[in-house]
Formats: structure tokens, C-alpha cells, sequence
């Protein structure tokens, strides 16, 4: 009689040739009993068979598995799903070989990659698109130099990173919220918020939405869903999540979007938003513009694994990573995240590849920790505008004369704005005291009181055209 084996056979399976071959004795702990004992019949029985041997040597070694399976088939109810054992000694690979690849839809030169996958864009979203991203471009430009001049005191641009801007912003709803960083002035420019509001908020004016209380660029407004950012890194990733969640439980069909730099993901509200948003099912888009550095901290001194995307990985999240530098791939990607994230209620992480040409503020000089040639290759090798606008002028969407009437309208919106924001009145200084309780406590009235009393006393160290 031939008998094949596997190395790895079962305790039931090698039960089961026994009563094959007429040496079980009912079940397999009596089969193993029985094997065991120096009952003569039974030794009899046993040493007449051809395959005695193995079923002597197999009984010893199973004995002590006891009823179970053999190690290698053995898995484990665990919250979460079954778990498989292994009797080996096999860690995780701290990262895979080869990285995770970027999604993207044009390449360098503006032209489409074949048998590139992407959600078709109309001529009147797409000229949009290039127009928004040229005025972007314009109003950082513009109120740069008003800082130089000593006119602002503060900003940042987004030079670079003008495709994240607007082409996620022209993939959302207006019904999503928005929890922004400080560079996606973009988001709230398609969404219409206006040249003149934007310069109001840069100079804290008493039209600005936040009466002035706010450094510049930390734009905010309620009717366009757009959350006031916060100047502290990361913290609008776990109000998103809990917005998110509001919106499911409500049953709207919306998401909350948040966005991040890579530094962020250095903060604890990165890792304790993300298992949230896991966790609960929210429906949210995680925006990440990984640029390569934060302020002038480059990625390599913040982690060791494959970028951003991985990381979604680990919480359980969907992920992808995206040219941020490719409109077309930013608007596809975007697009296709949101409807998952509502029809699905799940989260998504976006990884946006993309290189932040201006320095990260008025306060930083980004030469004396990168080259400007790399600044320089990126701008032009790698410039988001050029590249849209090379697609829709192949597709006969724009020309010259449209770029140039474009820029010229957009400049001289943008200076007039600035010099009406610039002599419009201040704020009031009781606002600095307002808006927060329904009825002032005594010791904010007290503080008021000081300060007034400190402007009155030393006059020309407050400006003078601030109320009071």
C-alpha cells in the first residue's frame, strides 16, 4: 500500500488515516490512548501493519497537541477578525521596497499620460481652475511685497502648491467644512471669497471677519464653510473628524475636509484624529501637502517611512498618493475620495506630493537651509500653472490674449483692494474683549480697564488709529 504525506499534516487528518486503515479506536483521544497502552491485541494489531511505524511516531508527537489543530493551522478569535498563528519568527518589514507610487495625469510638460484614468473636467470648471491658480499667484506676489514694505505685518505664500489649492477646492461641495491650515487661501478663493475680503483680513481692518484679532492670513468665514485657522500646527484634524461625524450622524451629504502639512503629521492630534476617524466611520478627507520640509525641518529628519501614505495604512484608512502639483490628478483624486468618504462613511488620506517655492513665511529666508537651484527646477520643471494651462490650451480652451487680459484685470484688482483695506478704519478696541462671554467677567473687565489706562498713559506707543 502506498500512503503519500505532507509535512505539515493534521492531528485530524492523521486520525483519520488510522480509521482508514482499520487502527482507530472511536475518537481521537481514544485512538491515542489506546496507541499508548501495552495491551497485547492492540500492539498486535499494530505491529502487523505497514505503516506501524509512522503511526507510533506520529501518536507520540500529537499526544501532546491535544485536540486542537497543528500549530500552522491554528488561528485566533480576536476583536477585529481572526488572527492565523505561524511557528515562526517573522517581524513586519519596516517598509517595502519598493515605494508607494504617485497617481498623476500630466506629465511635466503639460501633456496627458496615456492611458491616464481621470474624472473629466468641463472647459468652464477647467478655465476656472487656471484662472483661480494665475490670481493666487498674483495676490501672494502682490502682498509679499506689501510686507517687504513694511505695509503687512505678516504672510505666506502658496506659491508652488497652487494646484492643491484650487483643484481640491473645485472637487468639493459647498456644503462640505473646511478646516484649513494657514497656506489654502485658494479653497476659499474658488469658493468666492473676494480680493477685497482677503485684503481686509491681511490688514485687520473693521471689515475683516475677525475684527482684526487675527495675524494676517488666518482667514475664516462662516457662509463659505470655511473654518478660521489656527496658528497652532494640527489641531483642526481632530475637530474635522468631530465635524465629520456630526455630518454623518445628521445624515448630510457632505464631508469635512482638513488639510496639513508634512510637519504636521509630527504632532499627536495627526495619530489621534486618524484613529478616530477609523474608529467612528466619519467621513472626512485628510489633505496632506507634503512639500518636503517643515518651515526648514526636511522629512528626512521627521520619518523614516514611506512618506504620508502609509501611514493611513496603519489606522486603517484609505489612502493615495497624488502629484500635488498636477491639477487634473489633484481634481481627479479629490473627487473620487469625497464620494467614498459620504456613500462609503469612511475616511480618506490624500498624500499630495508638491515643493513650496516661496519661503514658508515673511519670517523665513528657506536659502539657508536648501539651494536655490533646487528652488529654481522646481519652478520651472515642475511649475502646476504651466502645466494646466499647457492641457487647455491643446484642447483650445485659452490663448495668449486671454492670459494677458487676465493678469493685467486680476493686478489691478489686487492693488486697488489693497488700497482700500489699507485705509479702512481699525477695529474697534473693545473687540478685543468681545465675543466670547455673554456677559464680560470681572477680571476681563479688568484687563480692559488696564489697558485703556496704559494707552492713555503712553500714547505714542499704540497706534493711532486704532478706536478706543
Amino acid at each position: 500500500m502506498a500512503l503519500r504525506l505532507r509535512s505539515s499534516l493534521s492531528k485530524s487528518n492523521f486520525f483519520n488515516i488510522l480509521r482508514y486503515n482499520n487502527l482507530g479506536f472511536g475518537t481521537a483521544s481514544q485512538t491515542t490512548r489506546h496507541l499508548r497502552t501495552h495491551d497485547p491485541t492492540t500492539l498486535l494489531r499494530v505491529s502487523q501493519n505497514p505503516i506501524t511505524r509512522f503511526c507510533n511516531t506520529m501518536a507520540e508527537k500529537l499526544s501532546s497537541v491535544g485536540e486542537h489543530e497543528d500549530a500552522n493551522a491554528q488561528v485566533m478569535d480576536f476583536p477585529g477578525g481572526k488572527v492565523a498563528f505561524t511557528p515562526e519568527i517573522k517581524f513586519i518589514s519596516e517598509s517595502s521596497k519598493e515605494r508607494v507610487p504617485c497617481y498623476r495625469v500630466l506629465d511635466d510638460n503639460g501633456q496627458l499620460i496615456t492611458n491616464s484614468h481621470f474624472v473629466q473636467v468641463s472647459e468652464e470648471v477647467a478655465v476656472k481652475m487656471y484662472s483661480d491658480m494665475v490670481t493666487l499667484q498674483i495676490m501672494d506676489n502682490i502682498f509679499y511685497e506689501a510686507q517687504r514694505q513694511g505695509r503687512l505685518s505678516f504672510y505666506a505664500t502658496t506659491i508652488g502648491e497652487e494646484a492643491i489649492n484650487i483643484a481640491s477646492a473645485a472637487a468639493l461641495s459647498p456644503q462640505d467644512v473646511i478646516f484649513p491650515q494657514y497656506r489654502e487661501p485658494g479653497v476659499l478663493l474658488w469658493r468666492g471669497f473676494t480680493l477685497q475680503e482677503f485684503a481686509n483680513q491681511c490688514f485687520g481692518n473693521k471689515s475683516d471677519n475677525g475684527k482684526g484679532r487675527q495675524m494676517p492670513v488666518h482667514y475664516g468665514s462662516n457662509k463659505l464653510n470655511y473654518f478660521t485657522v489656527s496658528a497652532t500646527i494640527a489641531t483642526q484634524l481632530p475637530n474635522a473628524v468631530g465635524a465629520a461625524y456630526s455630518l454623518k450622524m445628521d445624515k448630510k451629504d457632505a464631508c469635512a475636509v482638513t488639510y496639513f502639512g508634512d510637519g504636521g503629521s509630527s504632532e499627536g492630534d495627526f495619530h489621534a484624529a486618524l484613529n478616530f476617524a477609523a474608529v467612528m466611520e466619519a467621513p472626512v478627507l485628510f489633505i496632506c501637502r507634503n512639500n518636503g520640509w517643515a518651515i526648514s525641518t526636511p522629512t528626512s529628519d521627521q520619518f523614516r517611512s514611506d512618506g504620508l501614505v502609509v501611514k493611513g495604512r496603519a489606522y486603517g484608512i484609505r489612502s493615495i498618493r497624488v502629484d500635488g502639483n498636477d491639477a487634473l490628478a489633484m481634481y481627479s483624486a479629490v473627487h473620487t475620495a469625497r464620494e467614498m468618504a459620504i456613500t462609503e462613511e469612511r475616511p480618506i488620506l490624500i498624500e499630495a506630493l508638491t515643493y513650496r517655492v516661496g519661503h514658508h513665511s515673511t519670517s523665513d529666508d528657506s536659502t539657508r537651509y536648501r539651494s536655490a537651484d533646487e528652488i529654481e527646477w522646481w519652478n520651472k520643471a515642475r511649475n502646476p500653472l504651466s502645466r494646466l494651462r499647457t492641457w487647455i490650451e491643446s484642447n483650445g480652451w485659452w490663448s495668449d490674449e486671454e492670459e494677458s487680459d487676465l493678469r493685467s484685470r486680476i493686478k489691478k484688482e489686487m492693488l486697488e483692494a489693497l488700497r482700500v483695506a489699507e485705509k479702512t478704519e481699525k477695529p474697534n478696541l473693545e473687540n478685543m474683549f468681545s465675543d466670547v462671554y455673554d456677559v464680560p467677567p470681572l477680571n476681563l473687565r479688568e484687563q480692559e480697564r488696564q489697558v485703556r489706562q496704559t494707552i492713555k498713559s503712553y500714547p505714542q506707543d499704540y497706534p493711532s488709529d486704532v478706536p478706543l
